[in-house]
């Protein structure tokens, strides 16, 4: 990756600098040679692909996360293995693995290659006769590059819709491309460059908390509320309603985390006598907040 320094400063002086950006709180630059500028912080983002919208229950709604984030580090979360049960677990599974520069920069130029050959007023790839498909969203963040692209319906869509300009389906399939290539098999990055996939630790959760709506067939066993801030005033509400959101951080989600482990979704969390339903959304390093 390239490095902004100037040409005169010895090494001493370039290390001083280094130093005093990272102490005054600028993104981090990676300092090999070559290749795709990017940040090297472990909170922002390279690369992204999320859902949005589209006709889905609101739990998930307020559980859904990105299944492809590349963060400055090489940190890459995507989601875990799933488990074919009902009901599921509470916590959603969520893996992480390190990518190394070379797997960063190979991922990179893919992500470039694609985005680059799409025309700028396309930043939102609109609207066909498709109701209730949910919207891909891909953003980039790197190389001079800080874009995001909208595509309602791209995985739904096969042929060309009549009225369709020929760039914007042009588009779509590549970004078709690009997502496959993105999420699929892994064997066109450099060898060696991904290293063991294990479960993705957050230090931190959104806590969707309301009225327990129980499921006569299926009864389950209680689970009391470990913390000692109740659960009857917690949190905000949220929209479209009927639940409140708020963030457990830190030793309180490490104790919580321990319960959540043993319960599912449908679990009725007890406090002071009453019943609640919680969804747990483990926060990715560059989220914040409800």
């Amino acid at each position: 990756m390239k490095v902004r320094l100037p040409a005169a400063l010895v090494l001493p002086a370039a290390l001083v600098l280094l130093l005093t950006l990272a102490a005054c709180g600028e993104t981090p630059v990676d300092p090999g040679v070559g290749g795709i500028d990017h940040s090297t912080a472990p909170d922002e983002i390279l690369v992204r692909i999320s859902y949005e919208g589209g006709f889905v229950p609101v739990e998930w709604t307020y559980s859904n996360f990105a299944f492809y984030s590349l963060l400055g580090d090489g940190t890459l979360i995507v989601p875990g293995a799933q488990i074919e049960i009902y009901p599921g677990p509470a916590l959603p599974a969520i893996s992480s693995r390190q990518v190394n520069e070379a797997g960063t920069q190979a991922i990179l130029e893919e992500v470039l290659a694609v985005t680059r050959d799409i025309p700028a007023d396309l930043n939102d790839l609109g609207f066909m006769s498709i109701a209730d498909a949910s919207t891909t969203v891909i953003t980039v963040s790197a190389g001079g590059v800080d874009r995001t692209i909208r595509a309602y319906a791209l995985s739904e869509l096969t042929e060309r819709p009549d009225g369709m300009p020929e760039r914007e389906y042009r588009a779509r399939l590549s970004l078709q491309e690009l997502v496959a290539t993105l999420t699929g098999p892994t064997e066109w990055l450099p060898e060696g460059s991904l290293g063991p996939e294990g479960p993705y630790e957050a230090s931190a959760a959104r806590v969707f908390v309301g009225k327990h709506r129980a499921v006569d067939d299926l009864k389950q066993e209680p689970m009391p509320w470990p913390l000692d801030a109740g659960l009857a005033a917690f949190g905000d509400p949220v929209p479209p309603g009927g639940m409140r959101c708020g963030v457990v951080e830190g030793e309180d989600w490490n104790t919580l985390r321990e319960s959540a482990t043993a319960a599912n979704q449908l679990t009725p969390w007890t406090d002071a006598g009453d019943r609640y339903s919680i969804l747990f959304r483990p926060l990715l390093p560059d989220e914040r907040g409800c």
